[in-house]
């Protein structure tokens, strides 16, 4: 293999171990957003949160990574229902605007909260030894965390795909999303089903900002710095659409990263650009309704 087809090929590799990440991130928010139809976008908070509470477990109580992960999410889960239960009852009776302006507010407060706790410097979730190092192929060199992150995100997708279309529960939350007084009439607790799944969301939004905190560094505007890309996988992917969300961030995480190292006086412009063009081209999102 020559130097160049090596190279594009740990790029390629590294691109879409990016856009799995994302994936994780913006998978939740594919879920409030274009299922529950709620603009949340403090999604990204819950990412960070989960990172933070990763980062708690793992270095004052000394917990394995393999233990840490779930009790983030799970801890990050929690606090989510509690928050869709109080504070998100507001935000669903308000207007749009009204659900942008009370979202981004919480996201604010959420900063504030983390920078006064763990200060303004760049963390780390420590890994295992086993997930450190790169697997050698020929002058192809691939790190072992990003095939890590690559398993475990196809997994979850996977997953999340079973559970939301060959499950009762699949069933009922999108009888609830068509119409909610006529599943309220058939038995389905539309309010509790929607907090169960707005948990779900935050849930695997923290599973995202733990897996890709080897990548994304955690930091207190973490919640604002990449919201809009978690937005732009949304929204290119399509509304409502896991598969257009998964095809979108690994479309966004390969370009971005071949852009930004073959063309990096564009930097992140590429990425933008191919935004521009898709979404002129199809409004609807790749994968979206028209």
């Amino acid at each position: 293999m020559g130097n160049f087809a090596a190279t594009l090929a740990t790029l390629l590799v590294n691109g879409v171990a990016y856009g799995m990440m994302l994936f994780l991130i913006s998978v939740g928010l594919t879920i409030t957003l274009g299922v529950m139809r709620v603009i949340n976008l403090a999604h990204c908070a819950f990412a960070m949160i989960g990172g933070y509470f990763a980062l708690v477990f793992a270095t004052r109580f000394g917990l394995h990574f393999f233990i840490v992960v779930p009790l983030a999410v799970v801890a990050t889960m929690v606090v989510g229902y509690v928050l869709e239960r109080t504070l998100y009852r507001w935000v669903y009776a308000a207007s749009e605007l009204g659900q942008v302006l009370m979202t981004i507010g919480l996201t604010f407060i959420l900063i504030s909260v983390v920078n006064l706790m763990f200060g303004g410097t760049l963390q780390r979730v420590p890994i295992p030894e086993m997930l450190v190092g790169n697997i050698q192929i020929g002058q192809l060199h691939i790190t072992i965390y990003r095939v890590f992150l690559l398993v475990a995100s196809a997994t979850v997708a996977l997953a999340l795909w079973l559970g939301l279309e060959r499950t009762d529960f699949g069933a009922r939350l999108r009888a609830a999303v068509d119409n909610k007084k006529m599943a309220a009439c058939v038995g389905i607790d539309v309010a509790r089903l929607f907090s169960f799944t707005f948990a779900i969301g935050c849930g695997l939004a923290a599973l995202g900002g733990v897996l890709g905190a080897e990548i994304v560094p955690l930091e207190p505007y973490y919640g604002l710095k990449y919201l809009i890309l978690v937005l732009i996988v949304v929204s290119v992917g399509g509304l409502g659409s896991l598969g257009g969300s998964l095809l979108s961030a690994l479309l966004l995480g390969v370009i971005d990263t071949l852009g930004r190292y073959y063309l990096h006086e564009l930097g992140g412009f590429v990425l933008y650009i191919f935004v521009l063009l898709l979404l002129l081209v199809r409004p609807q999102g790749l994968l979206g309704r028209a």
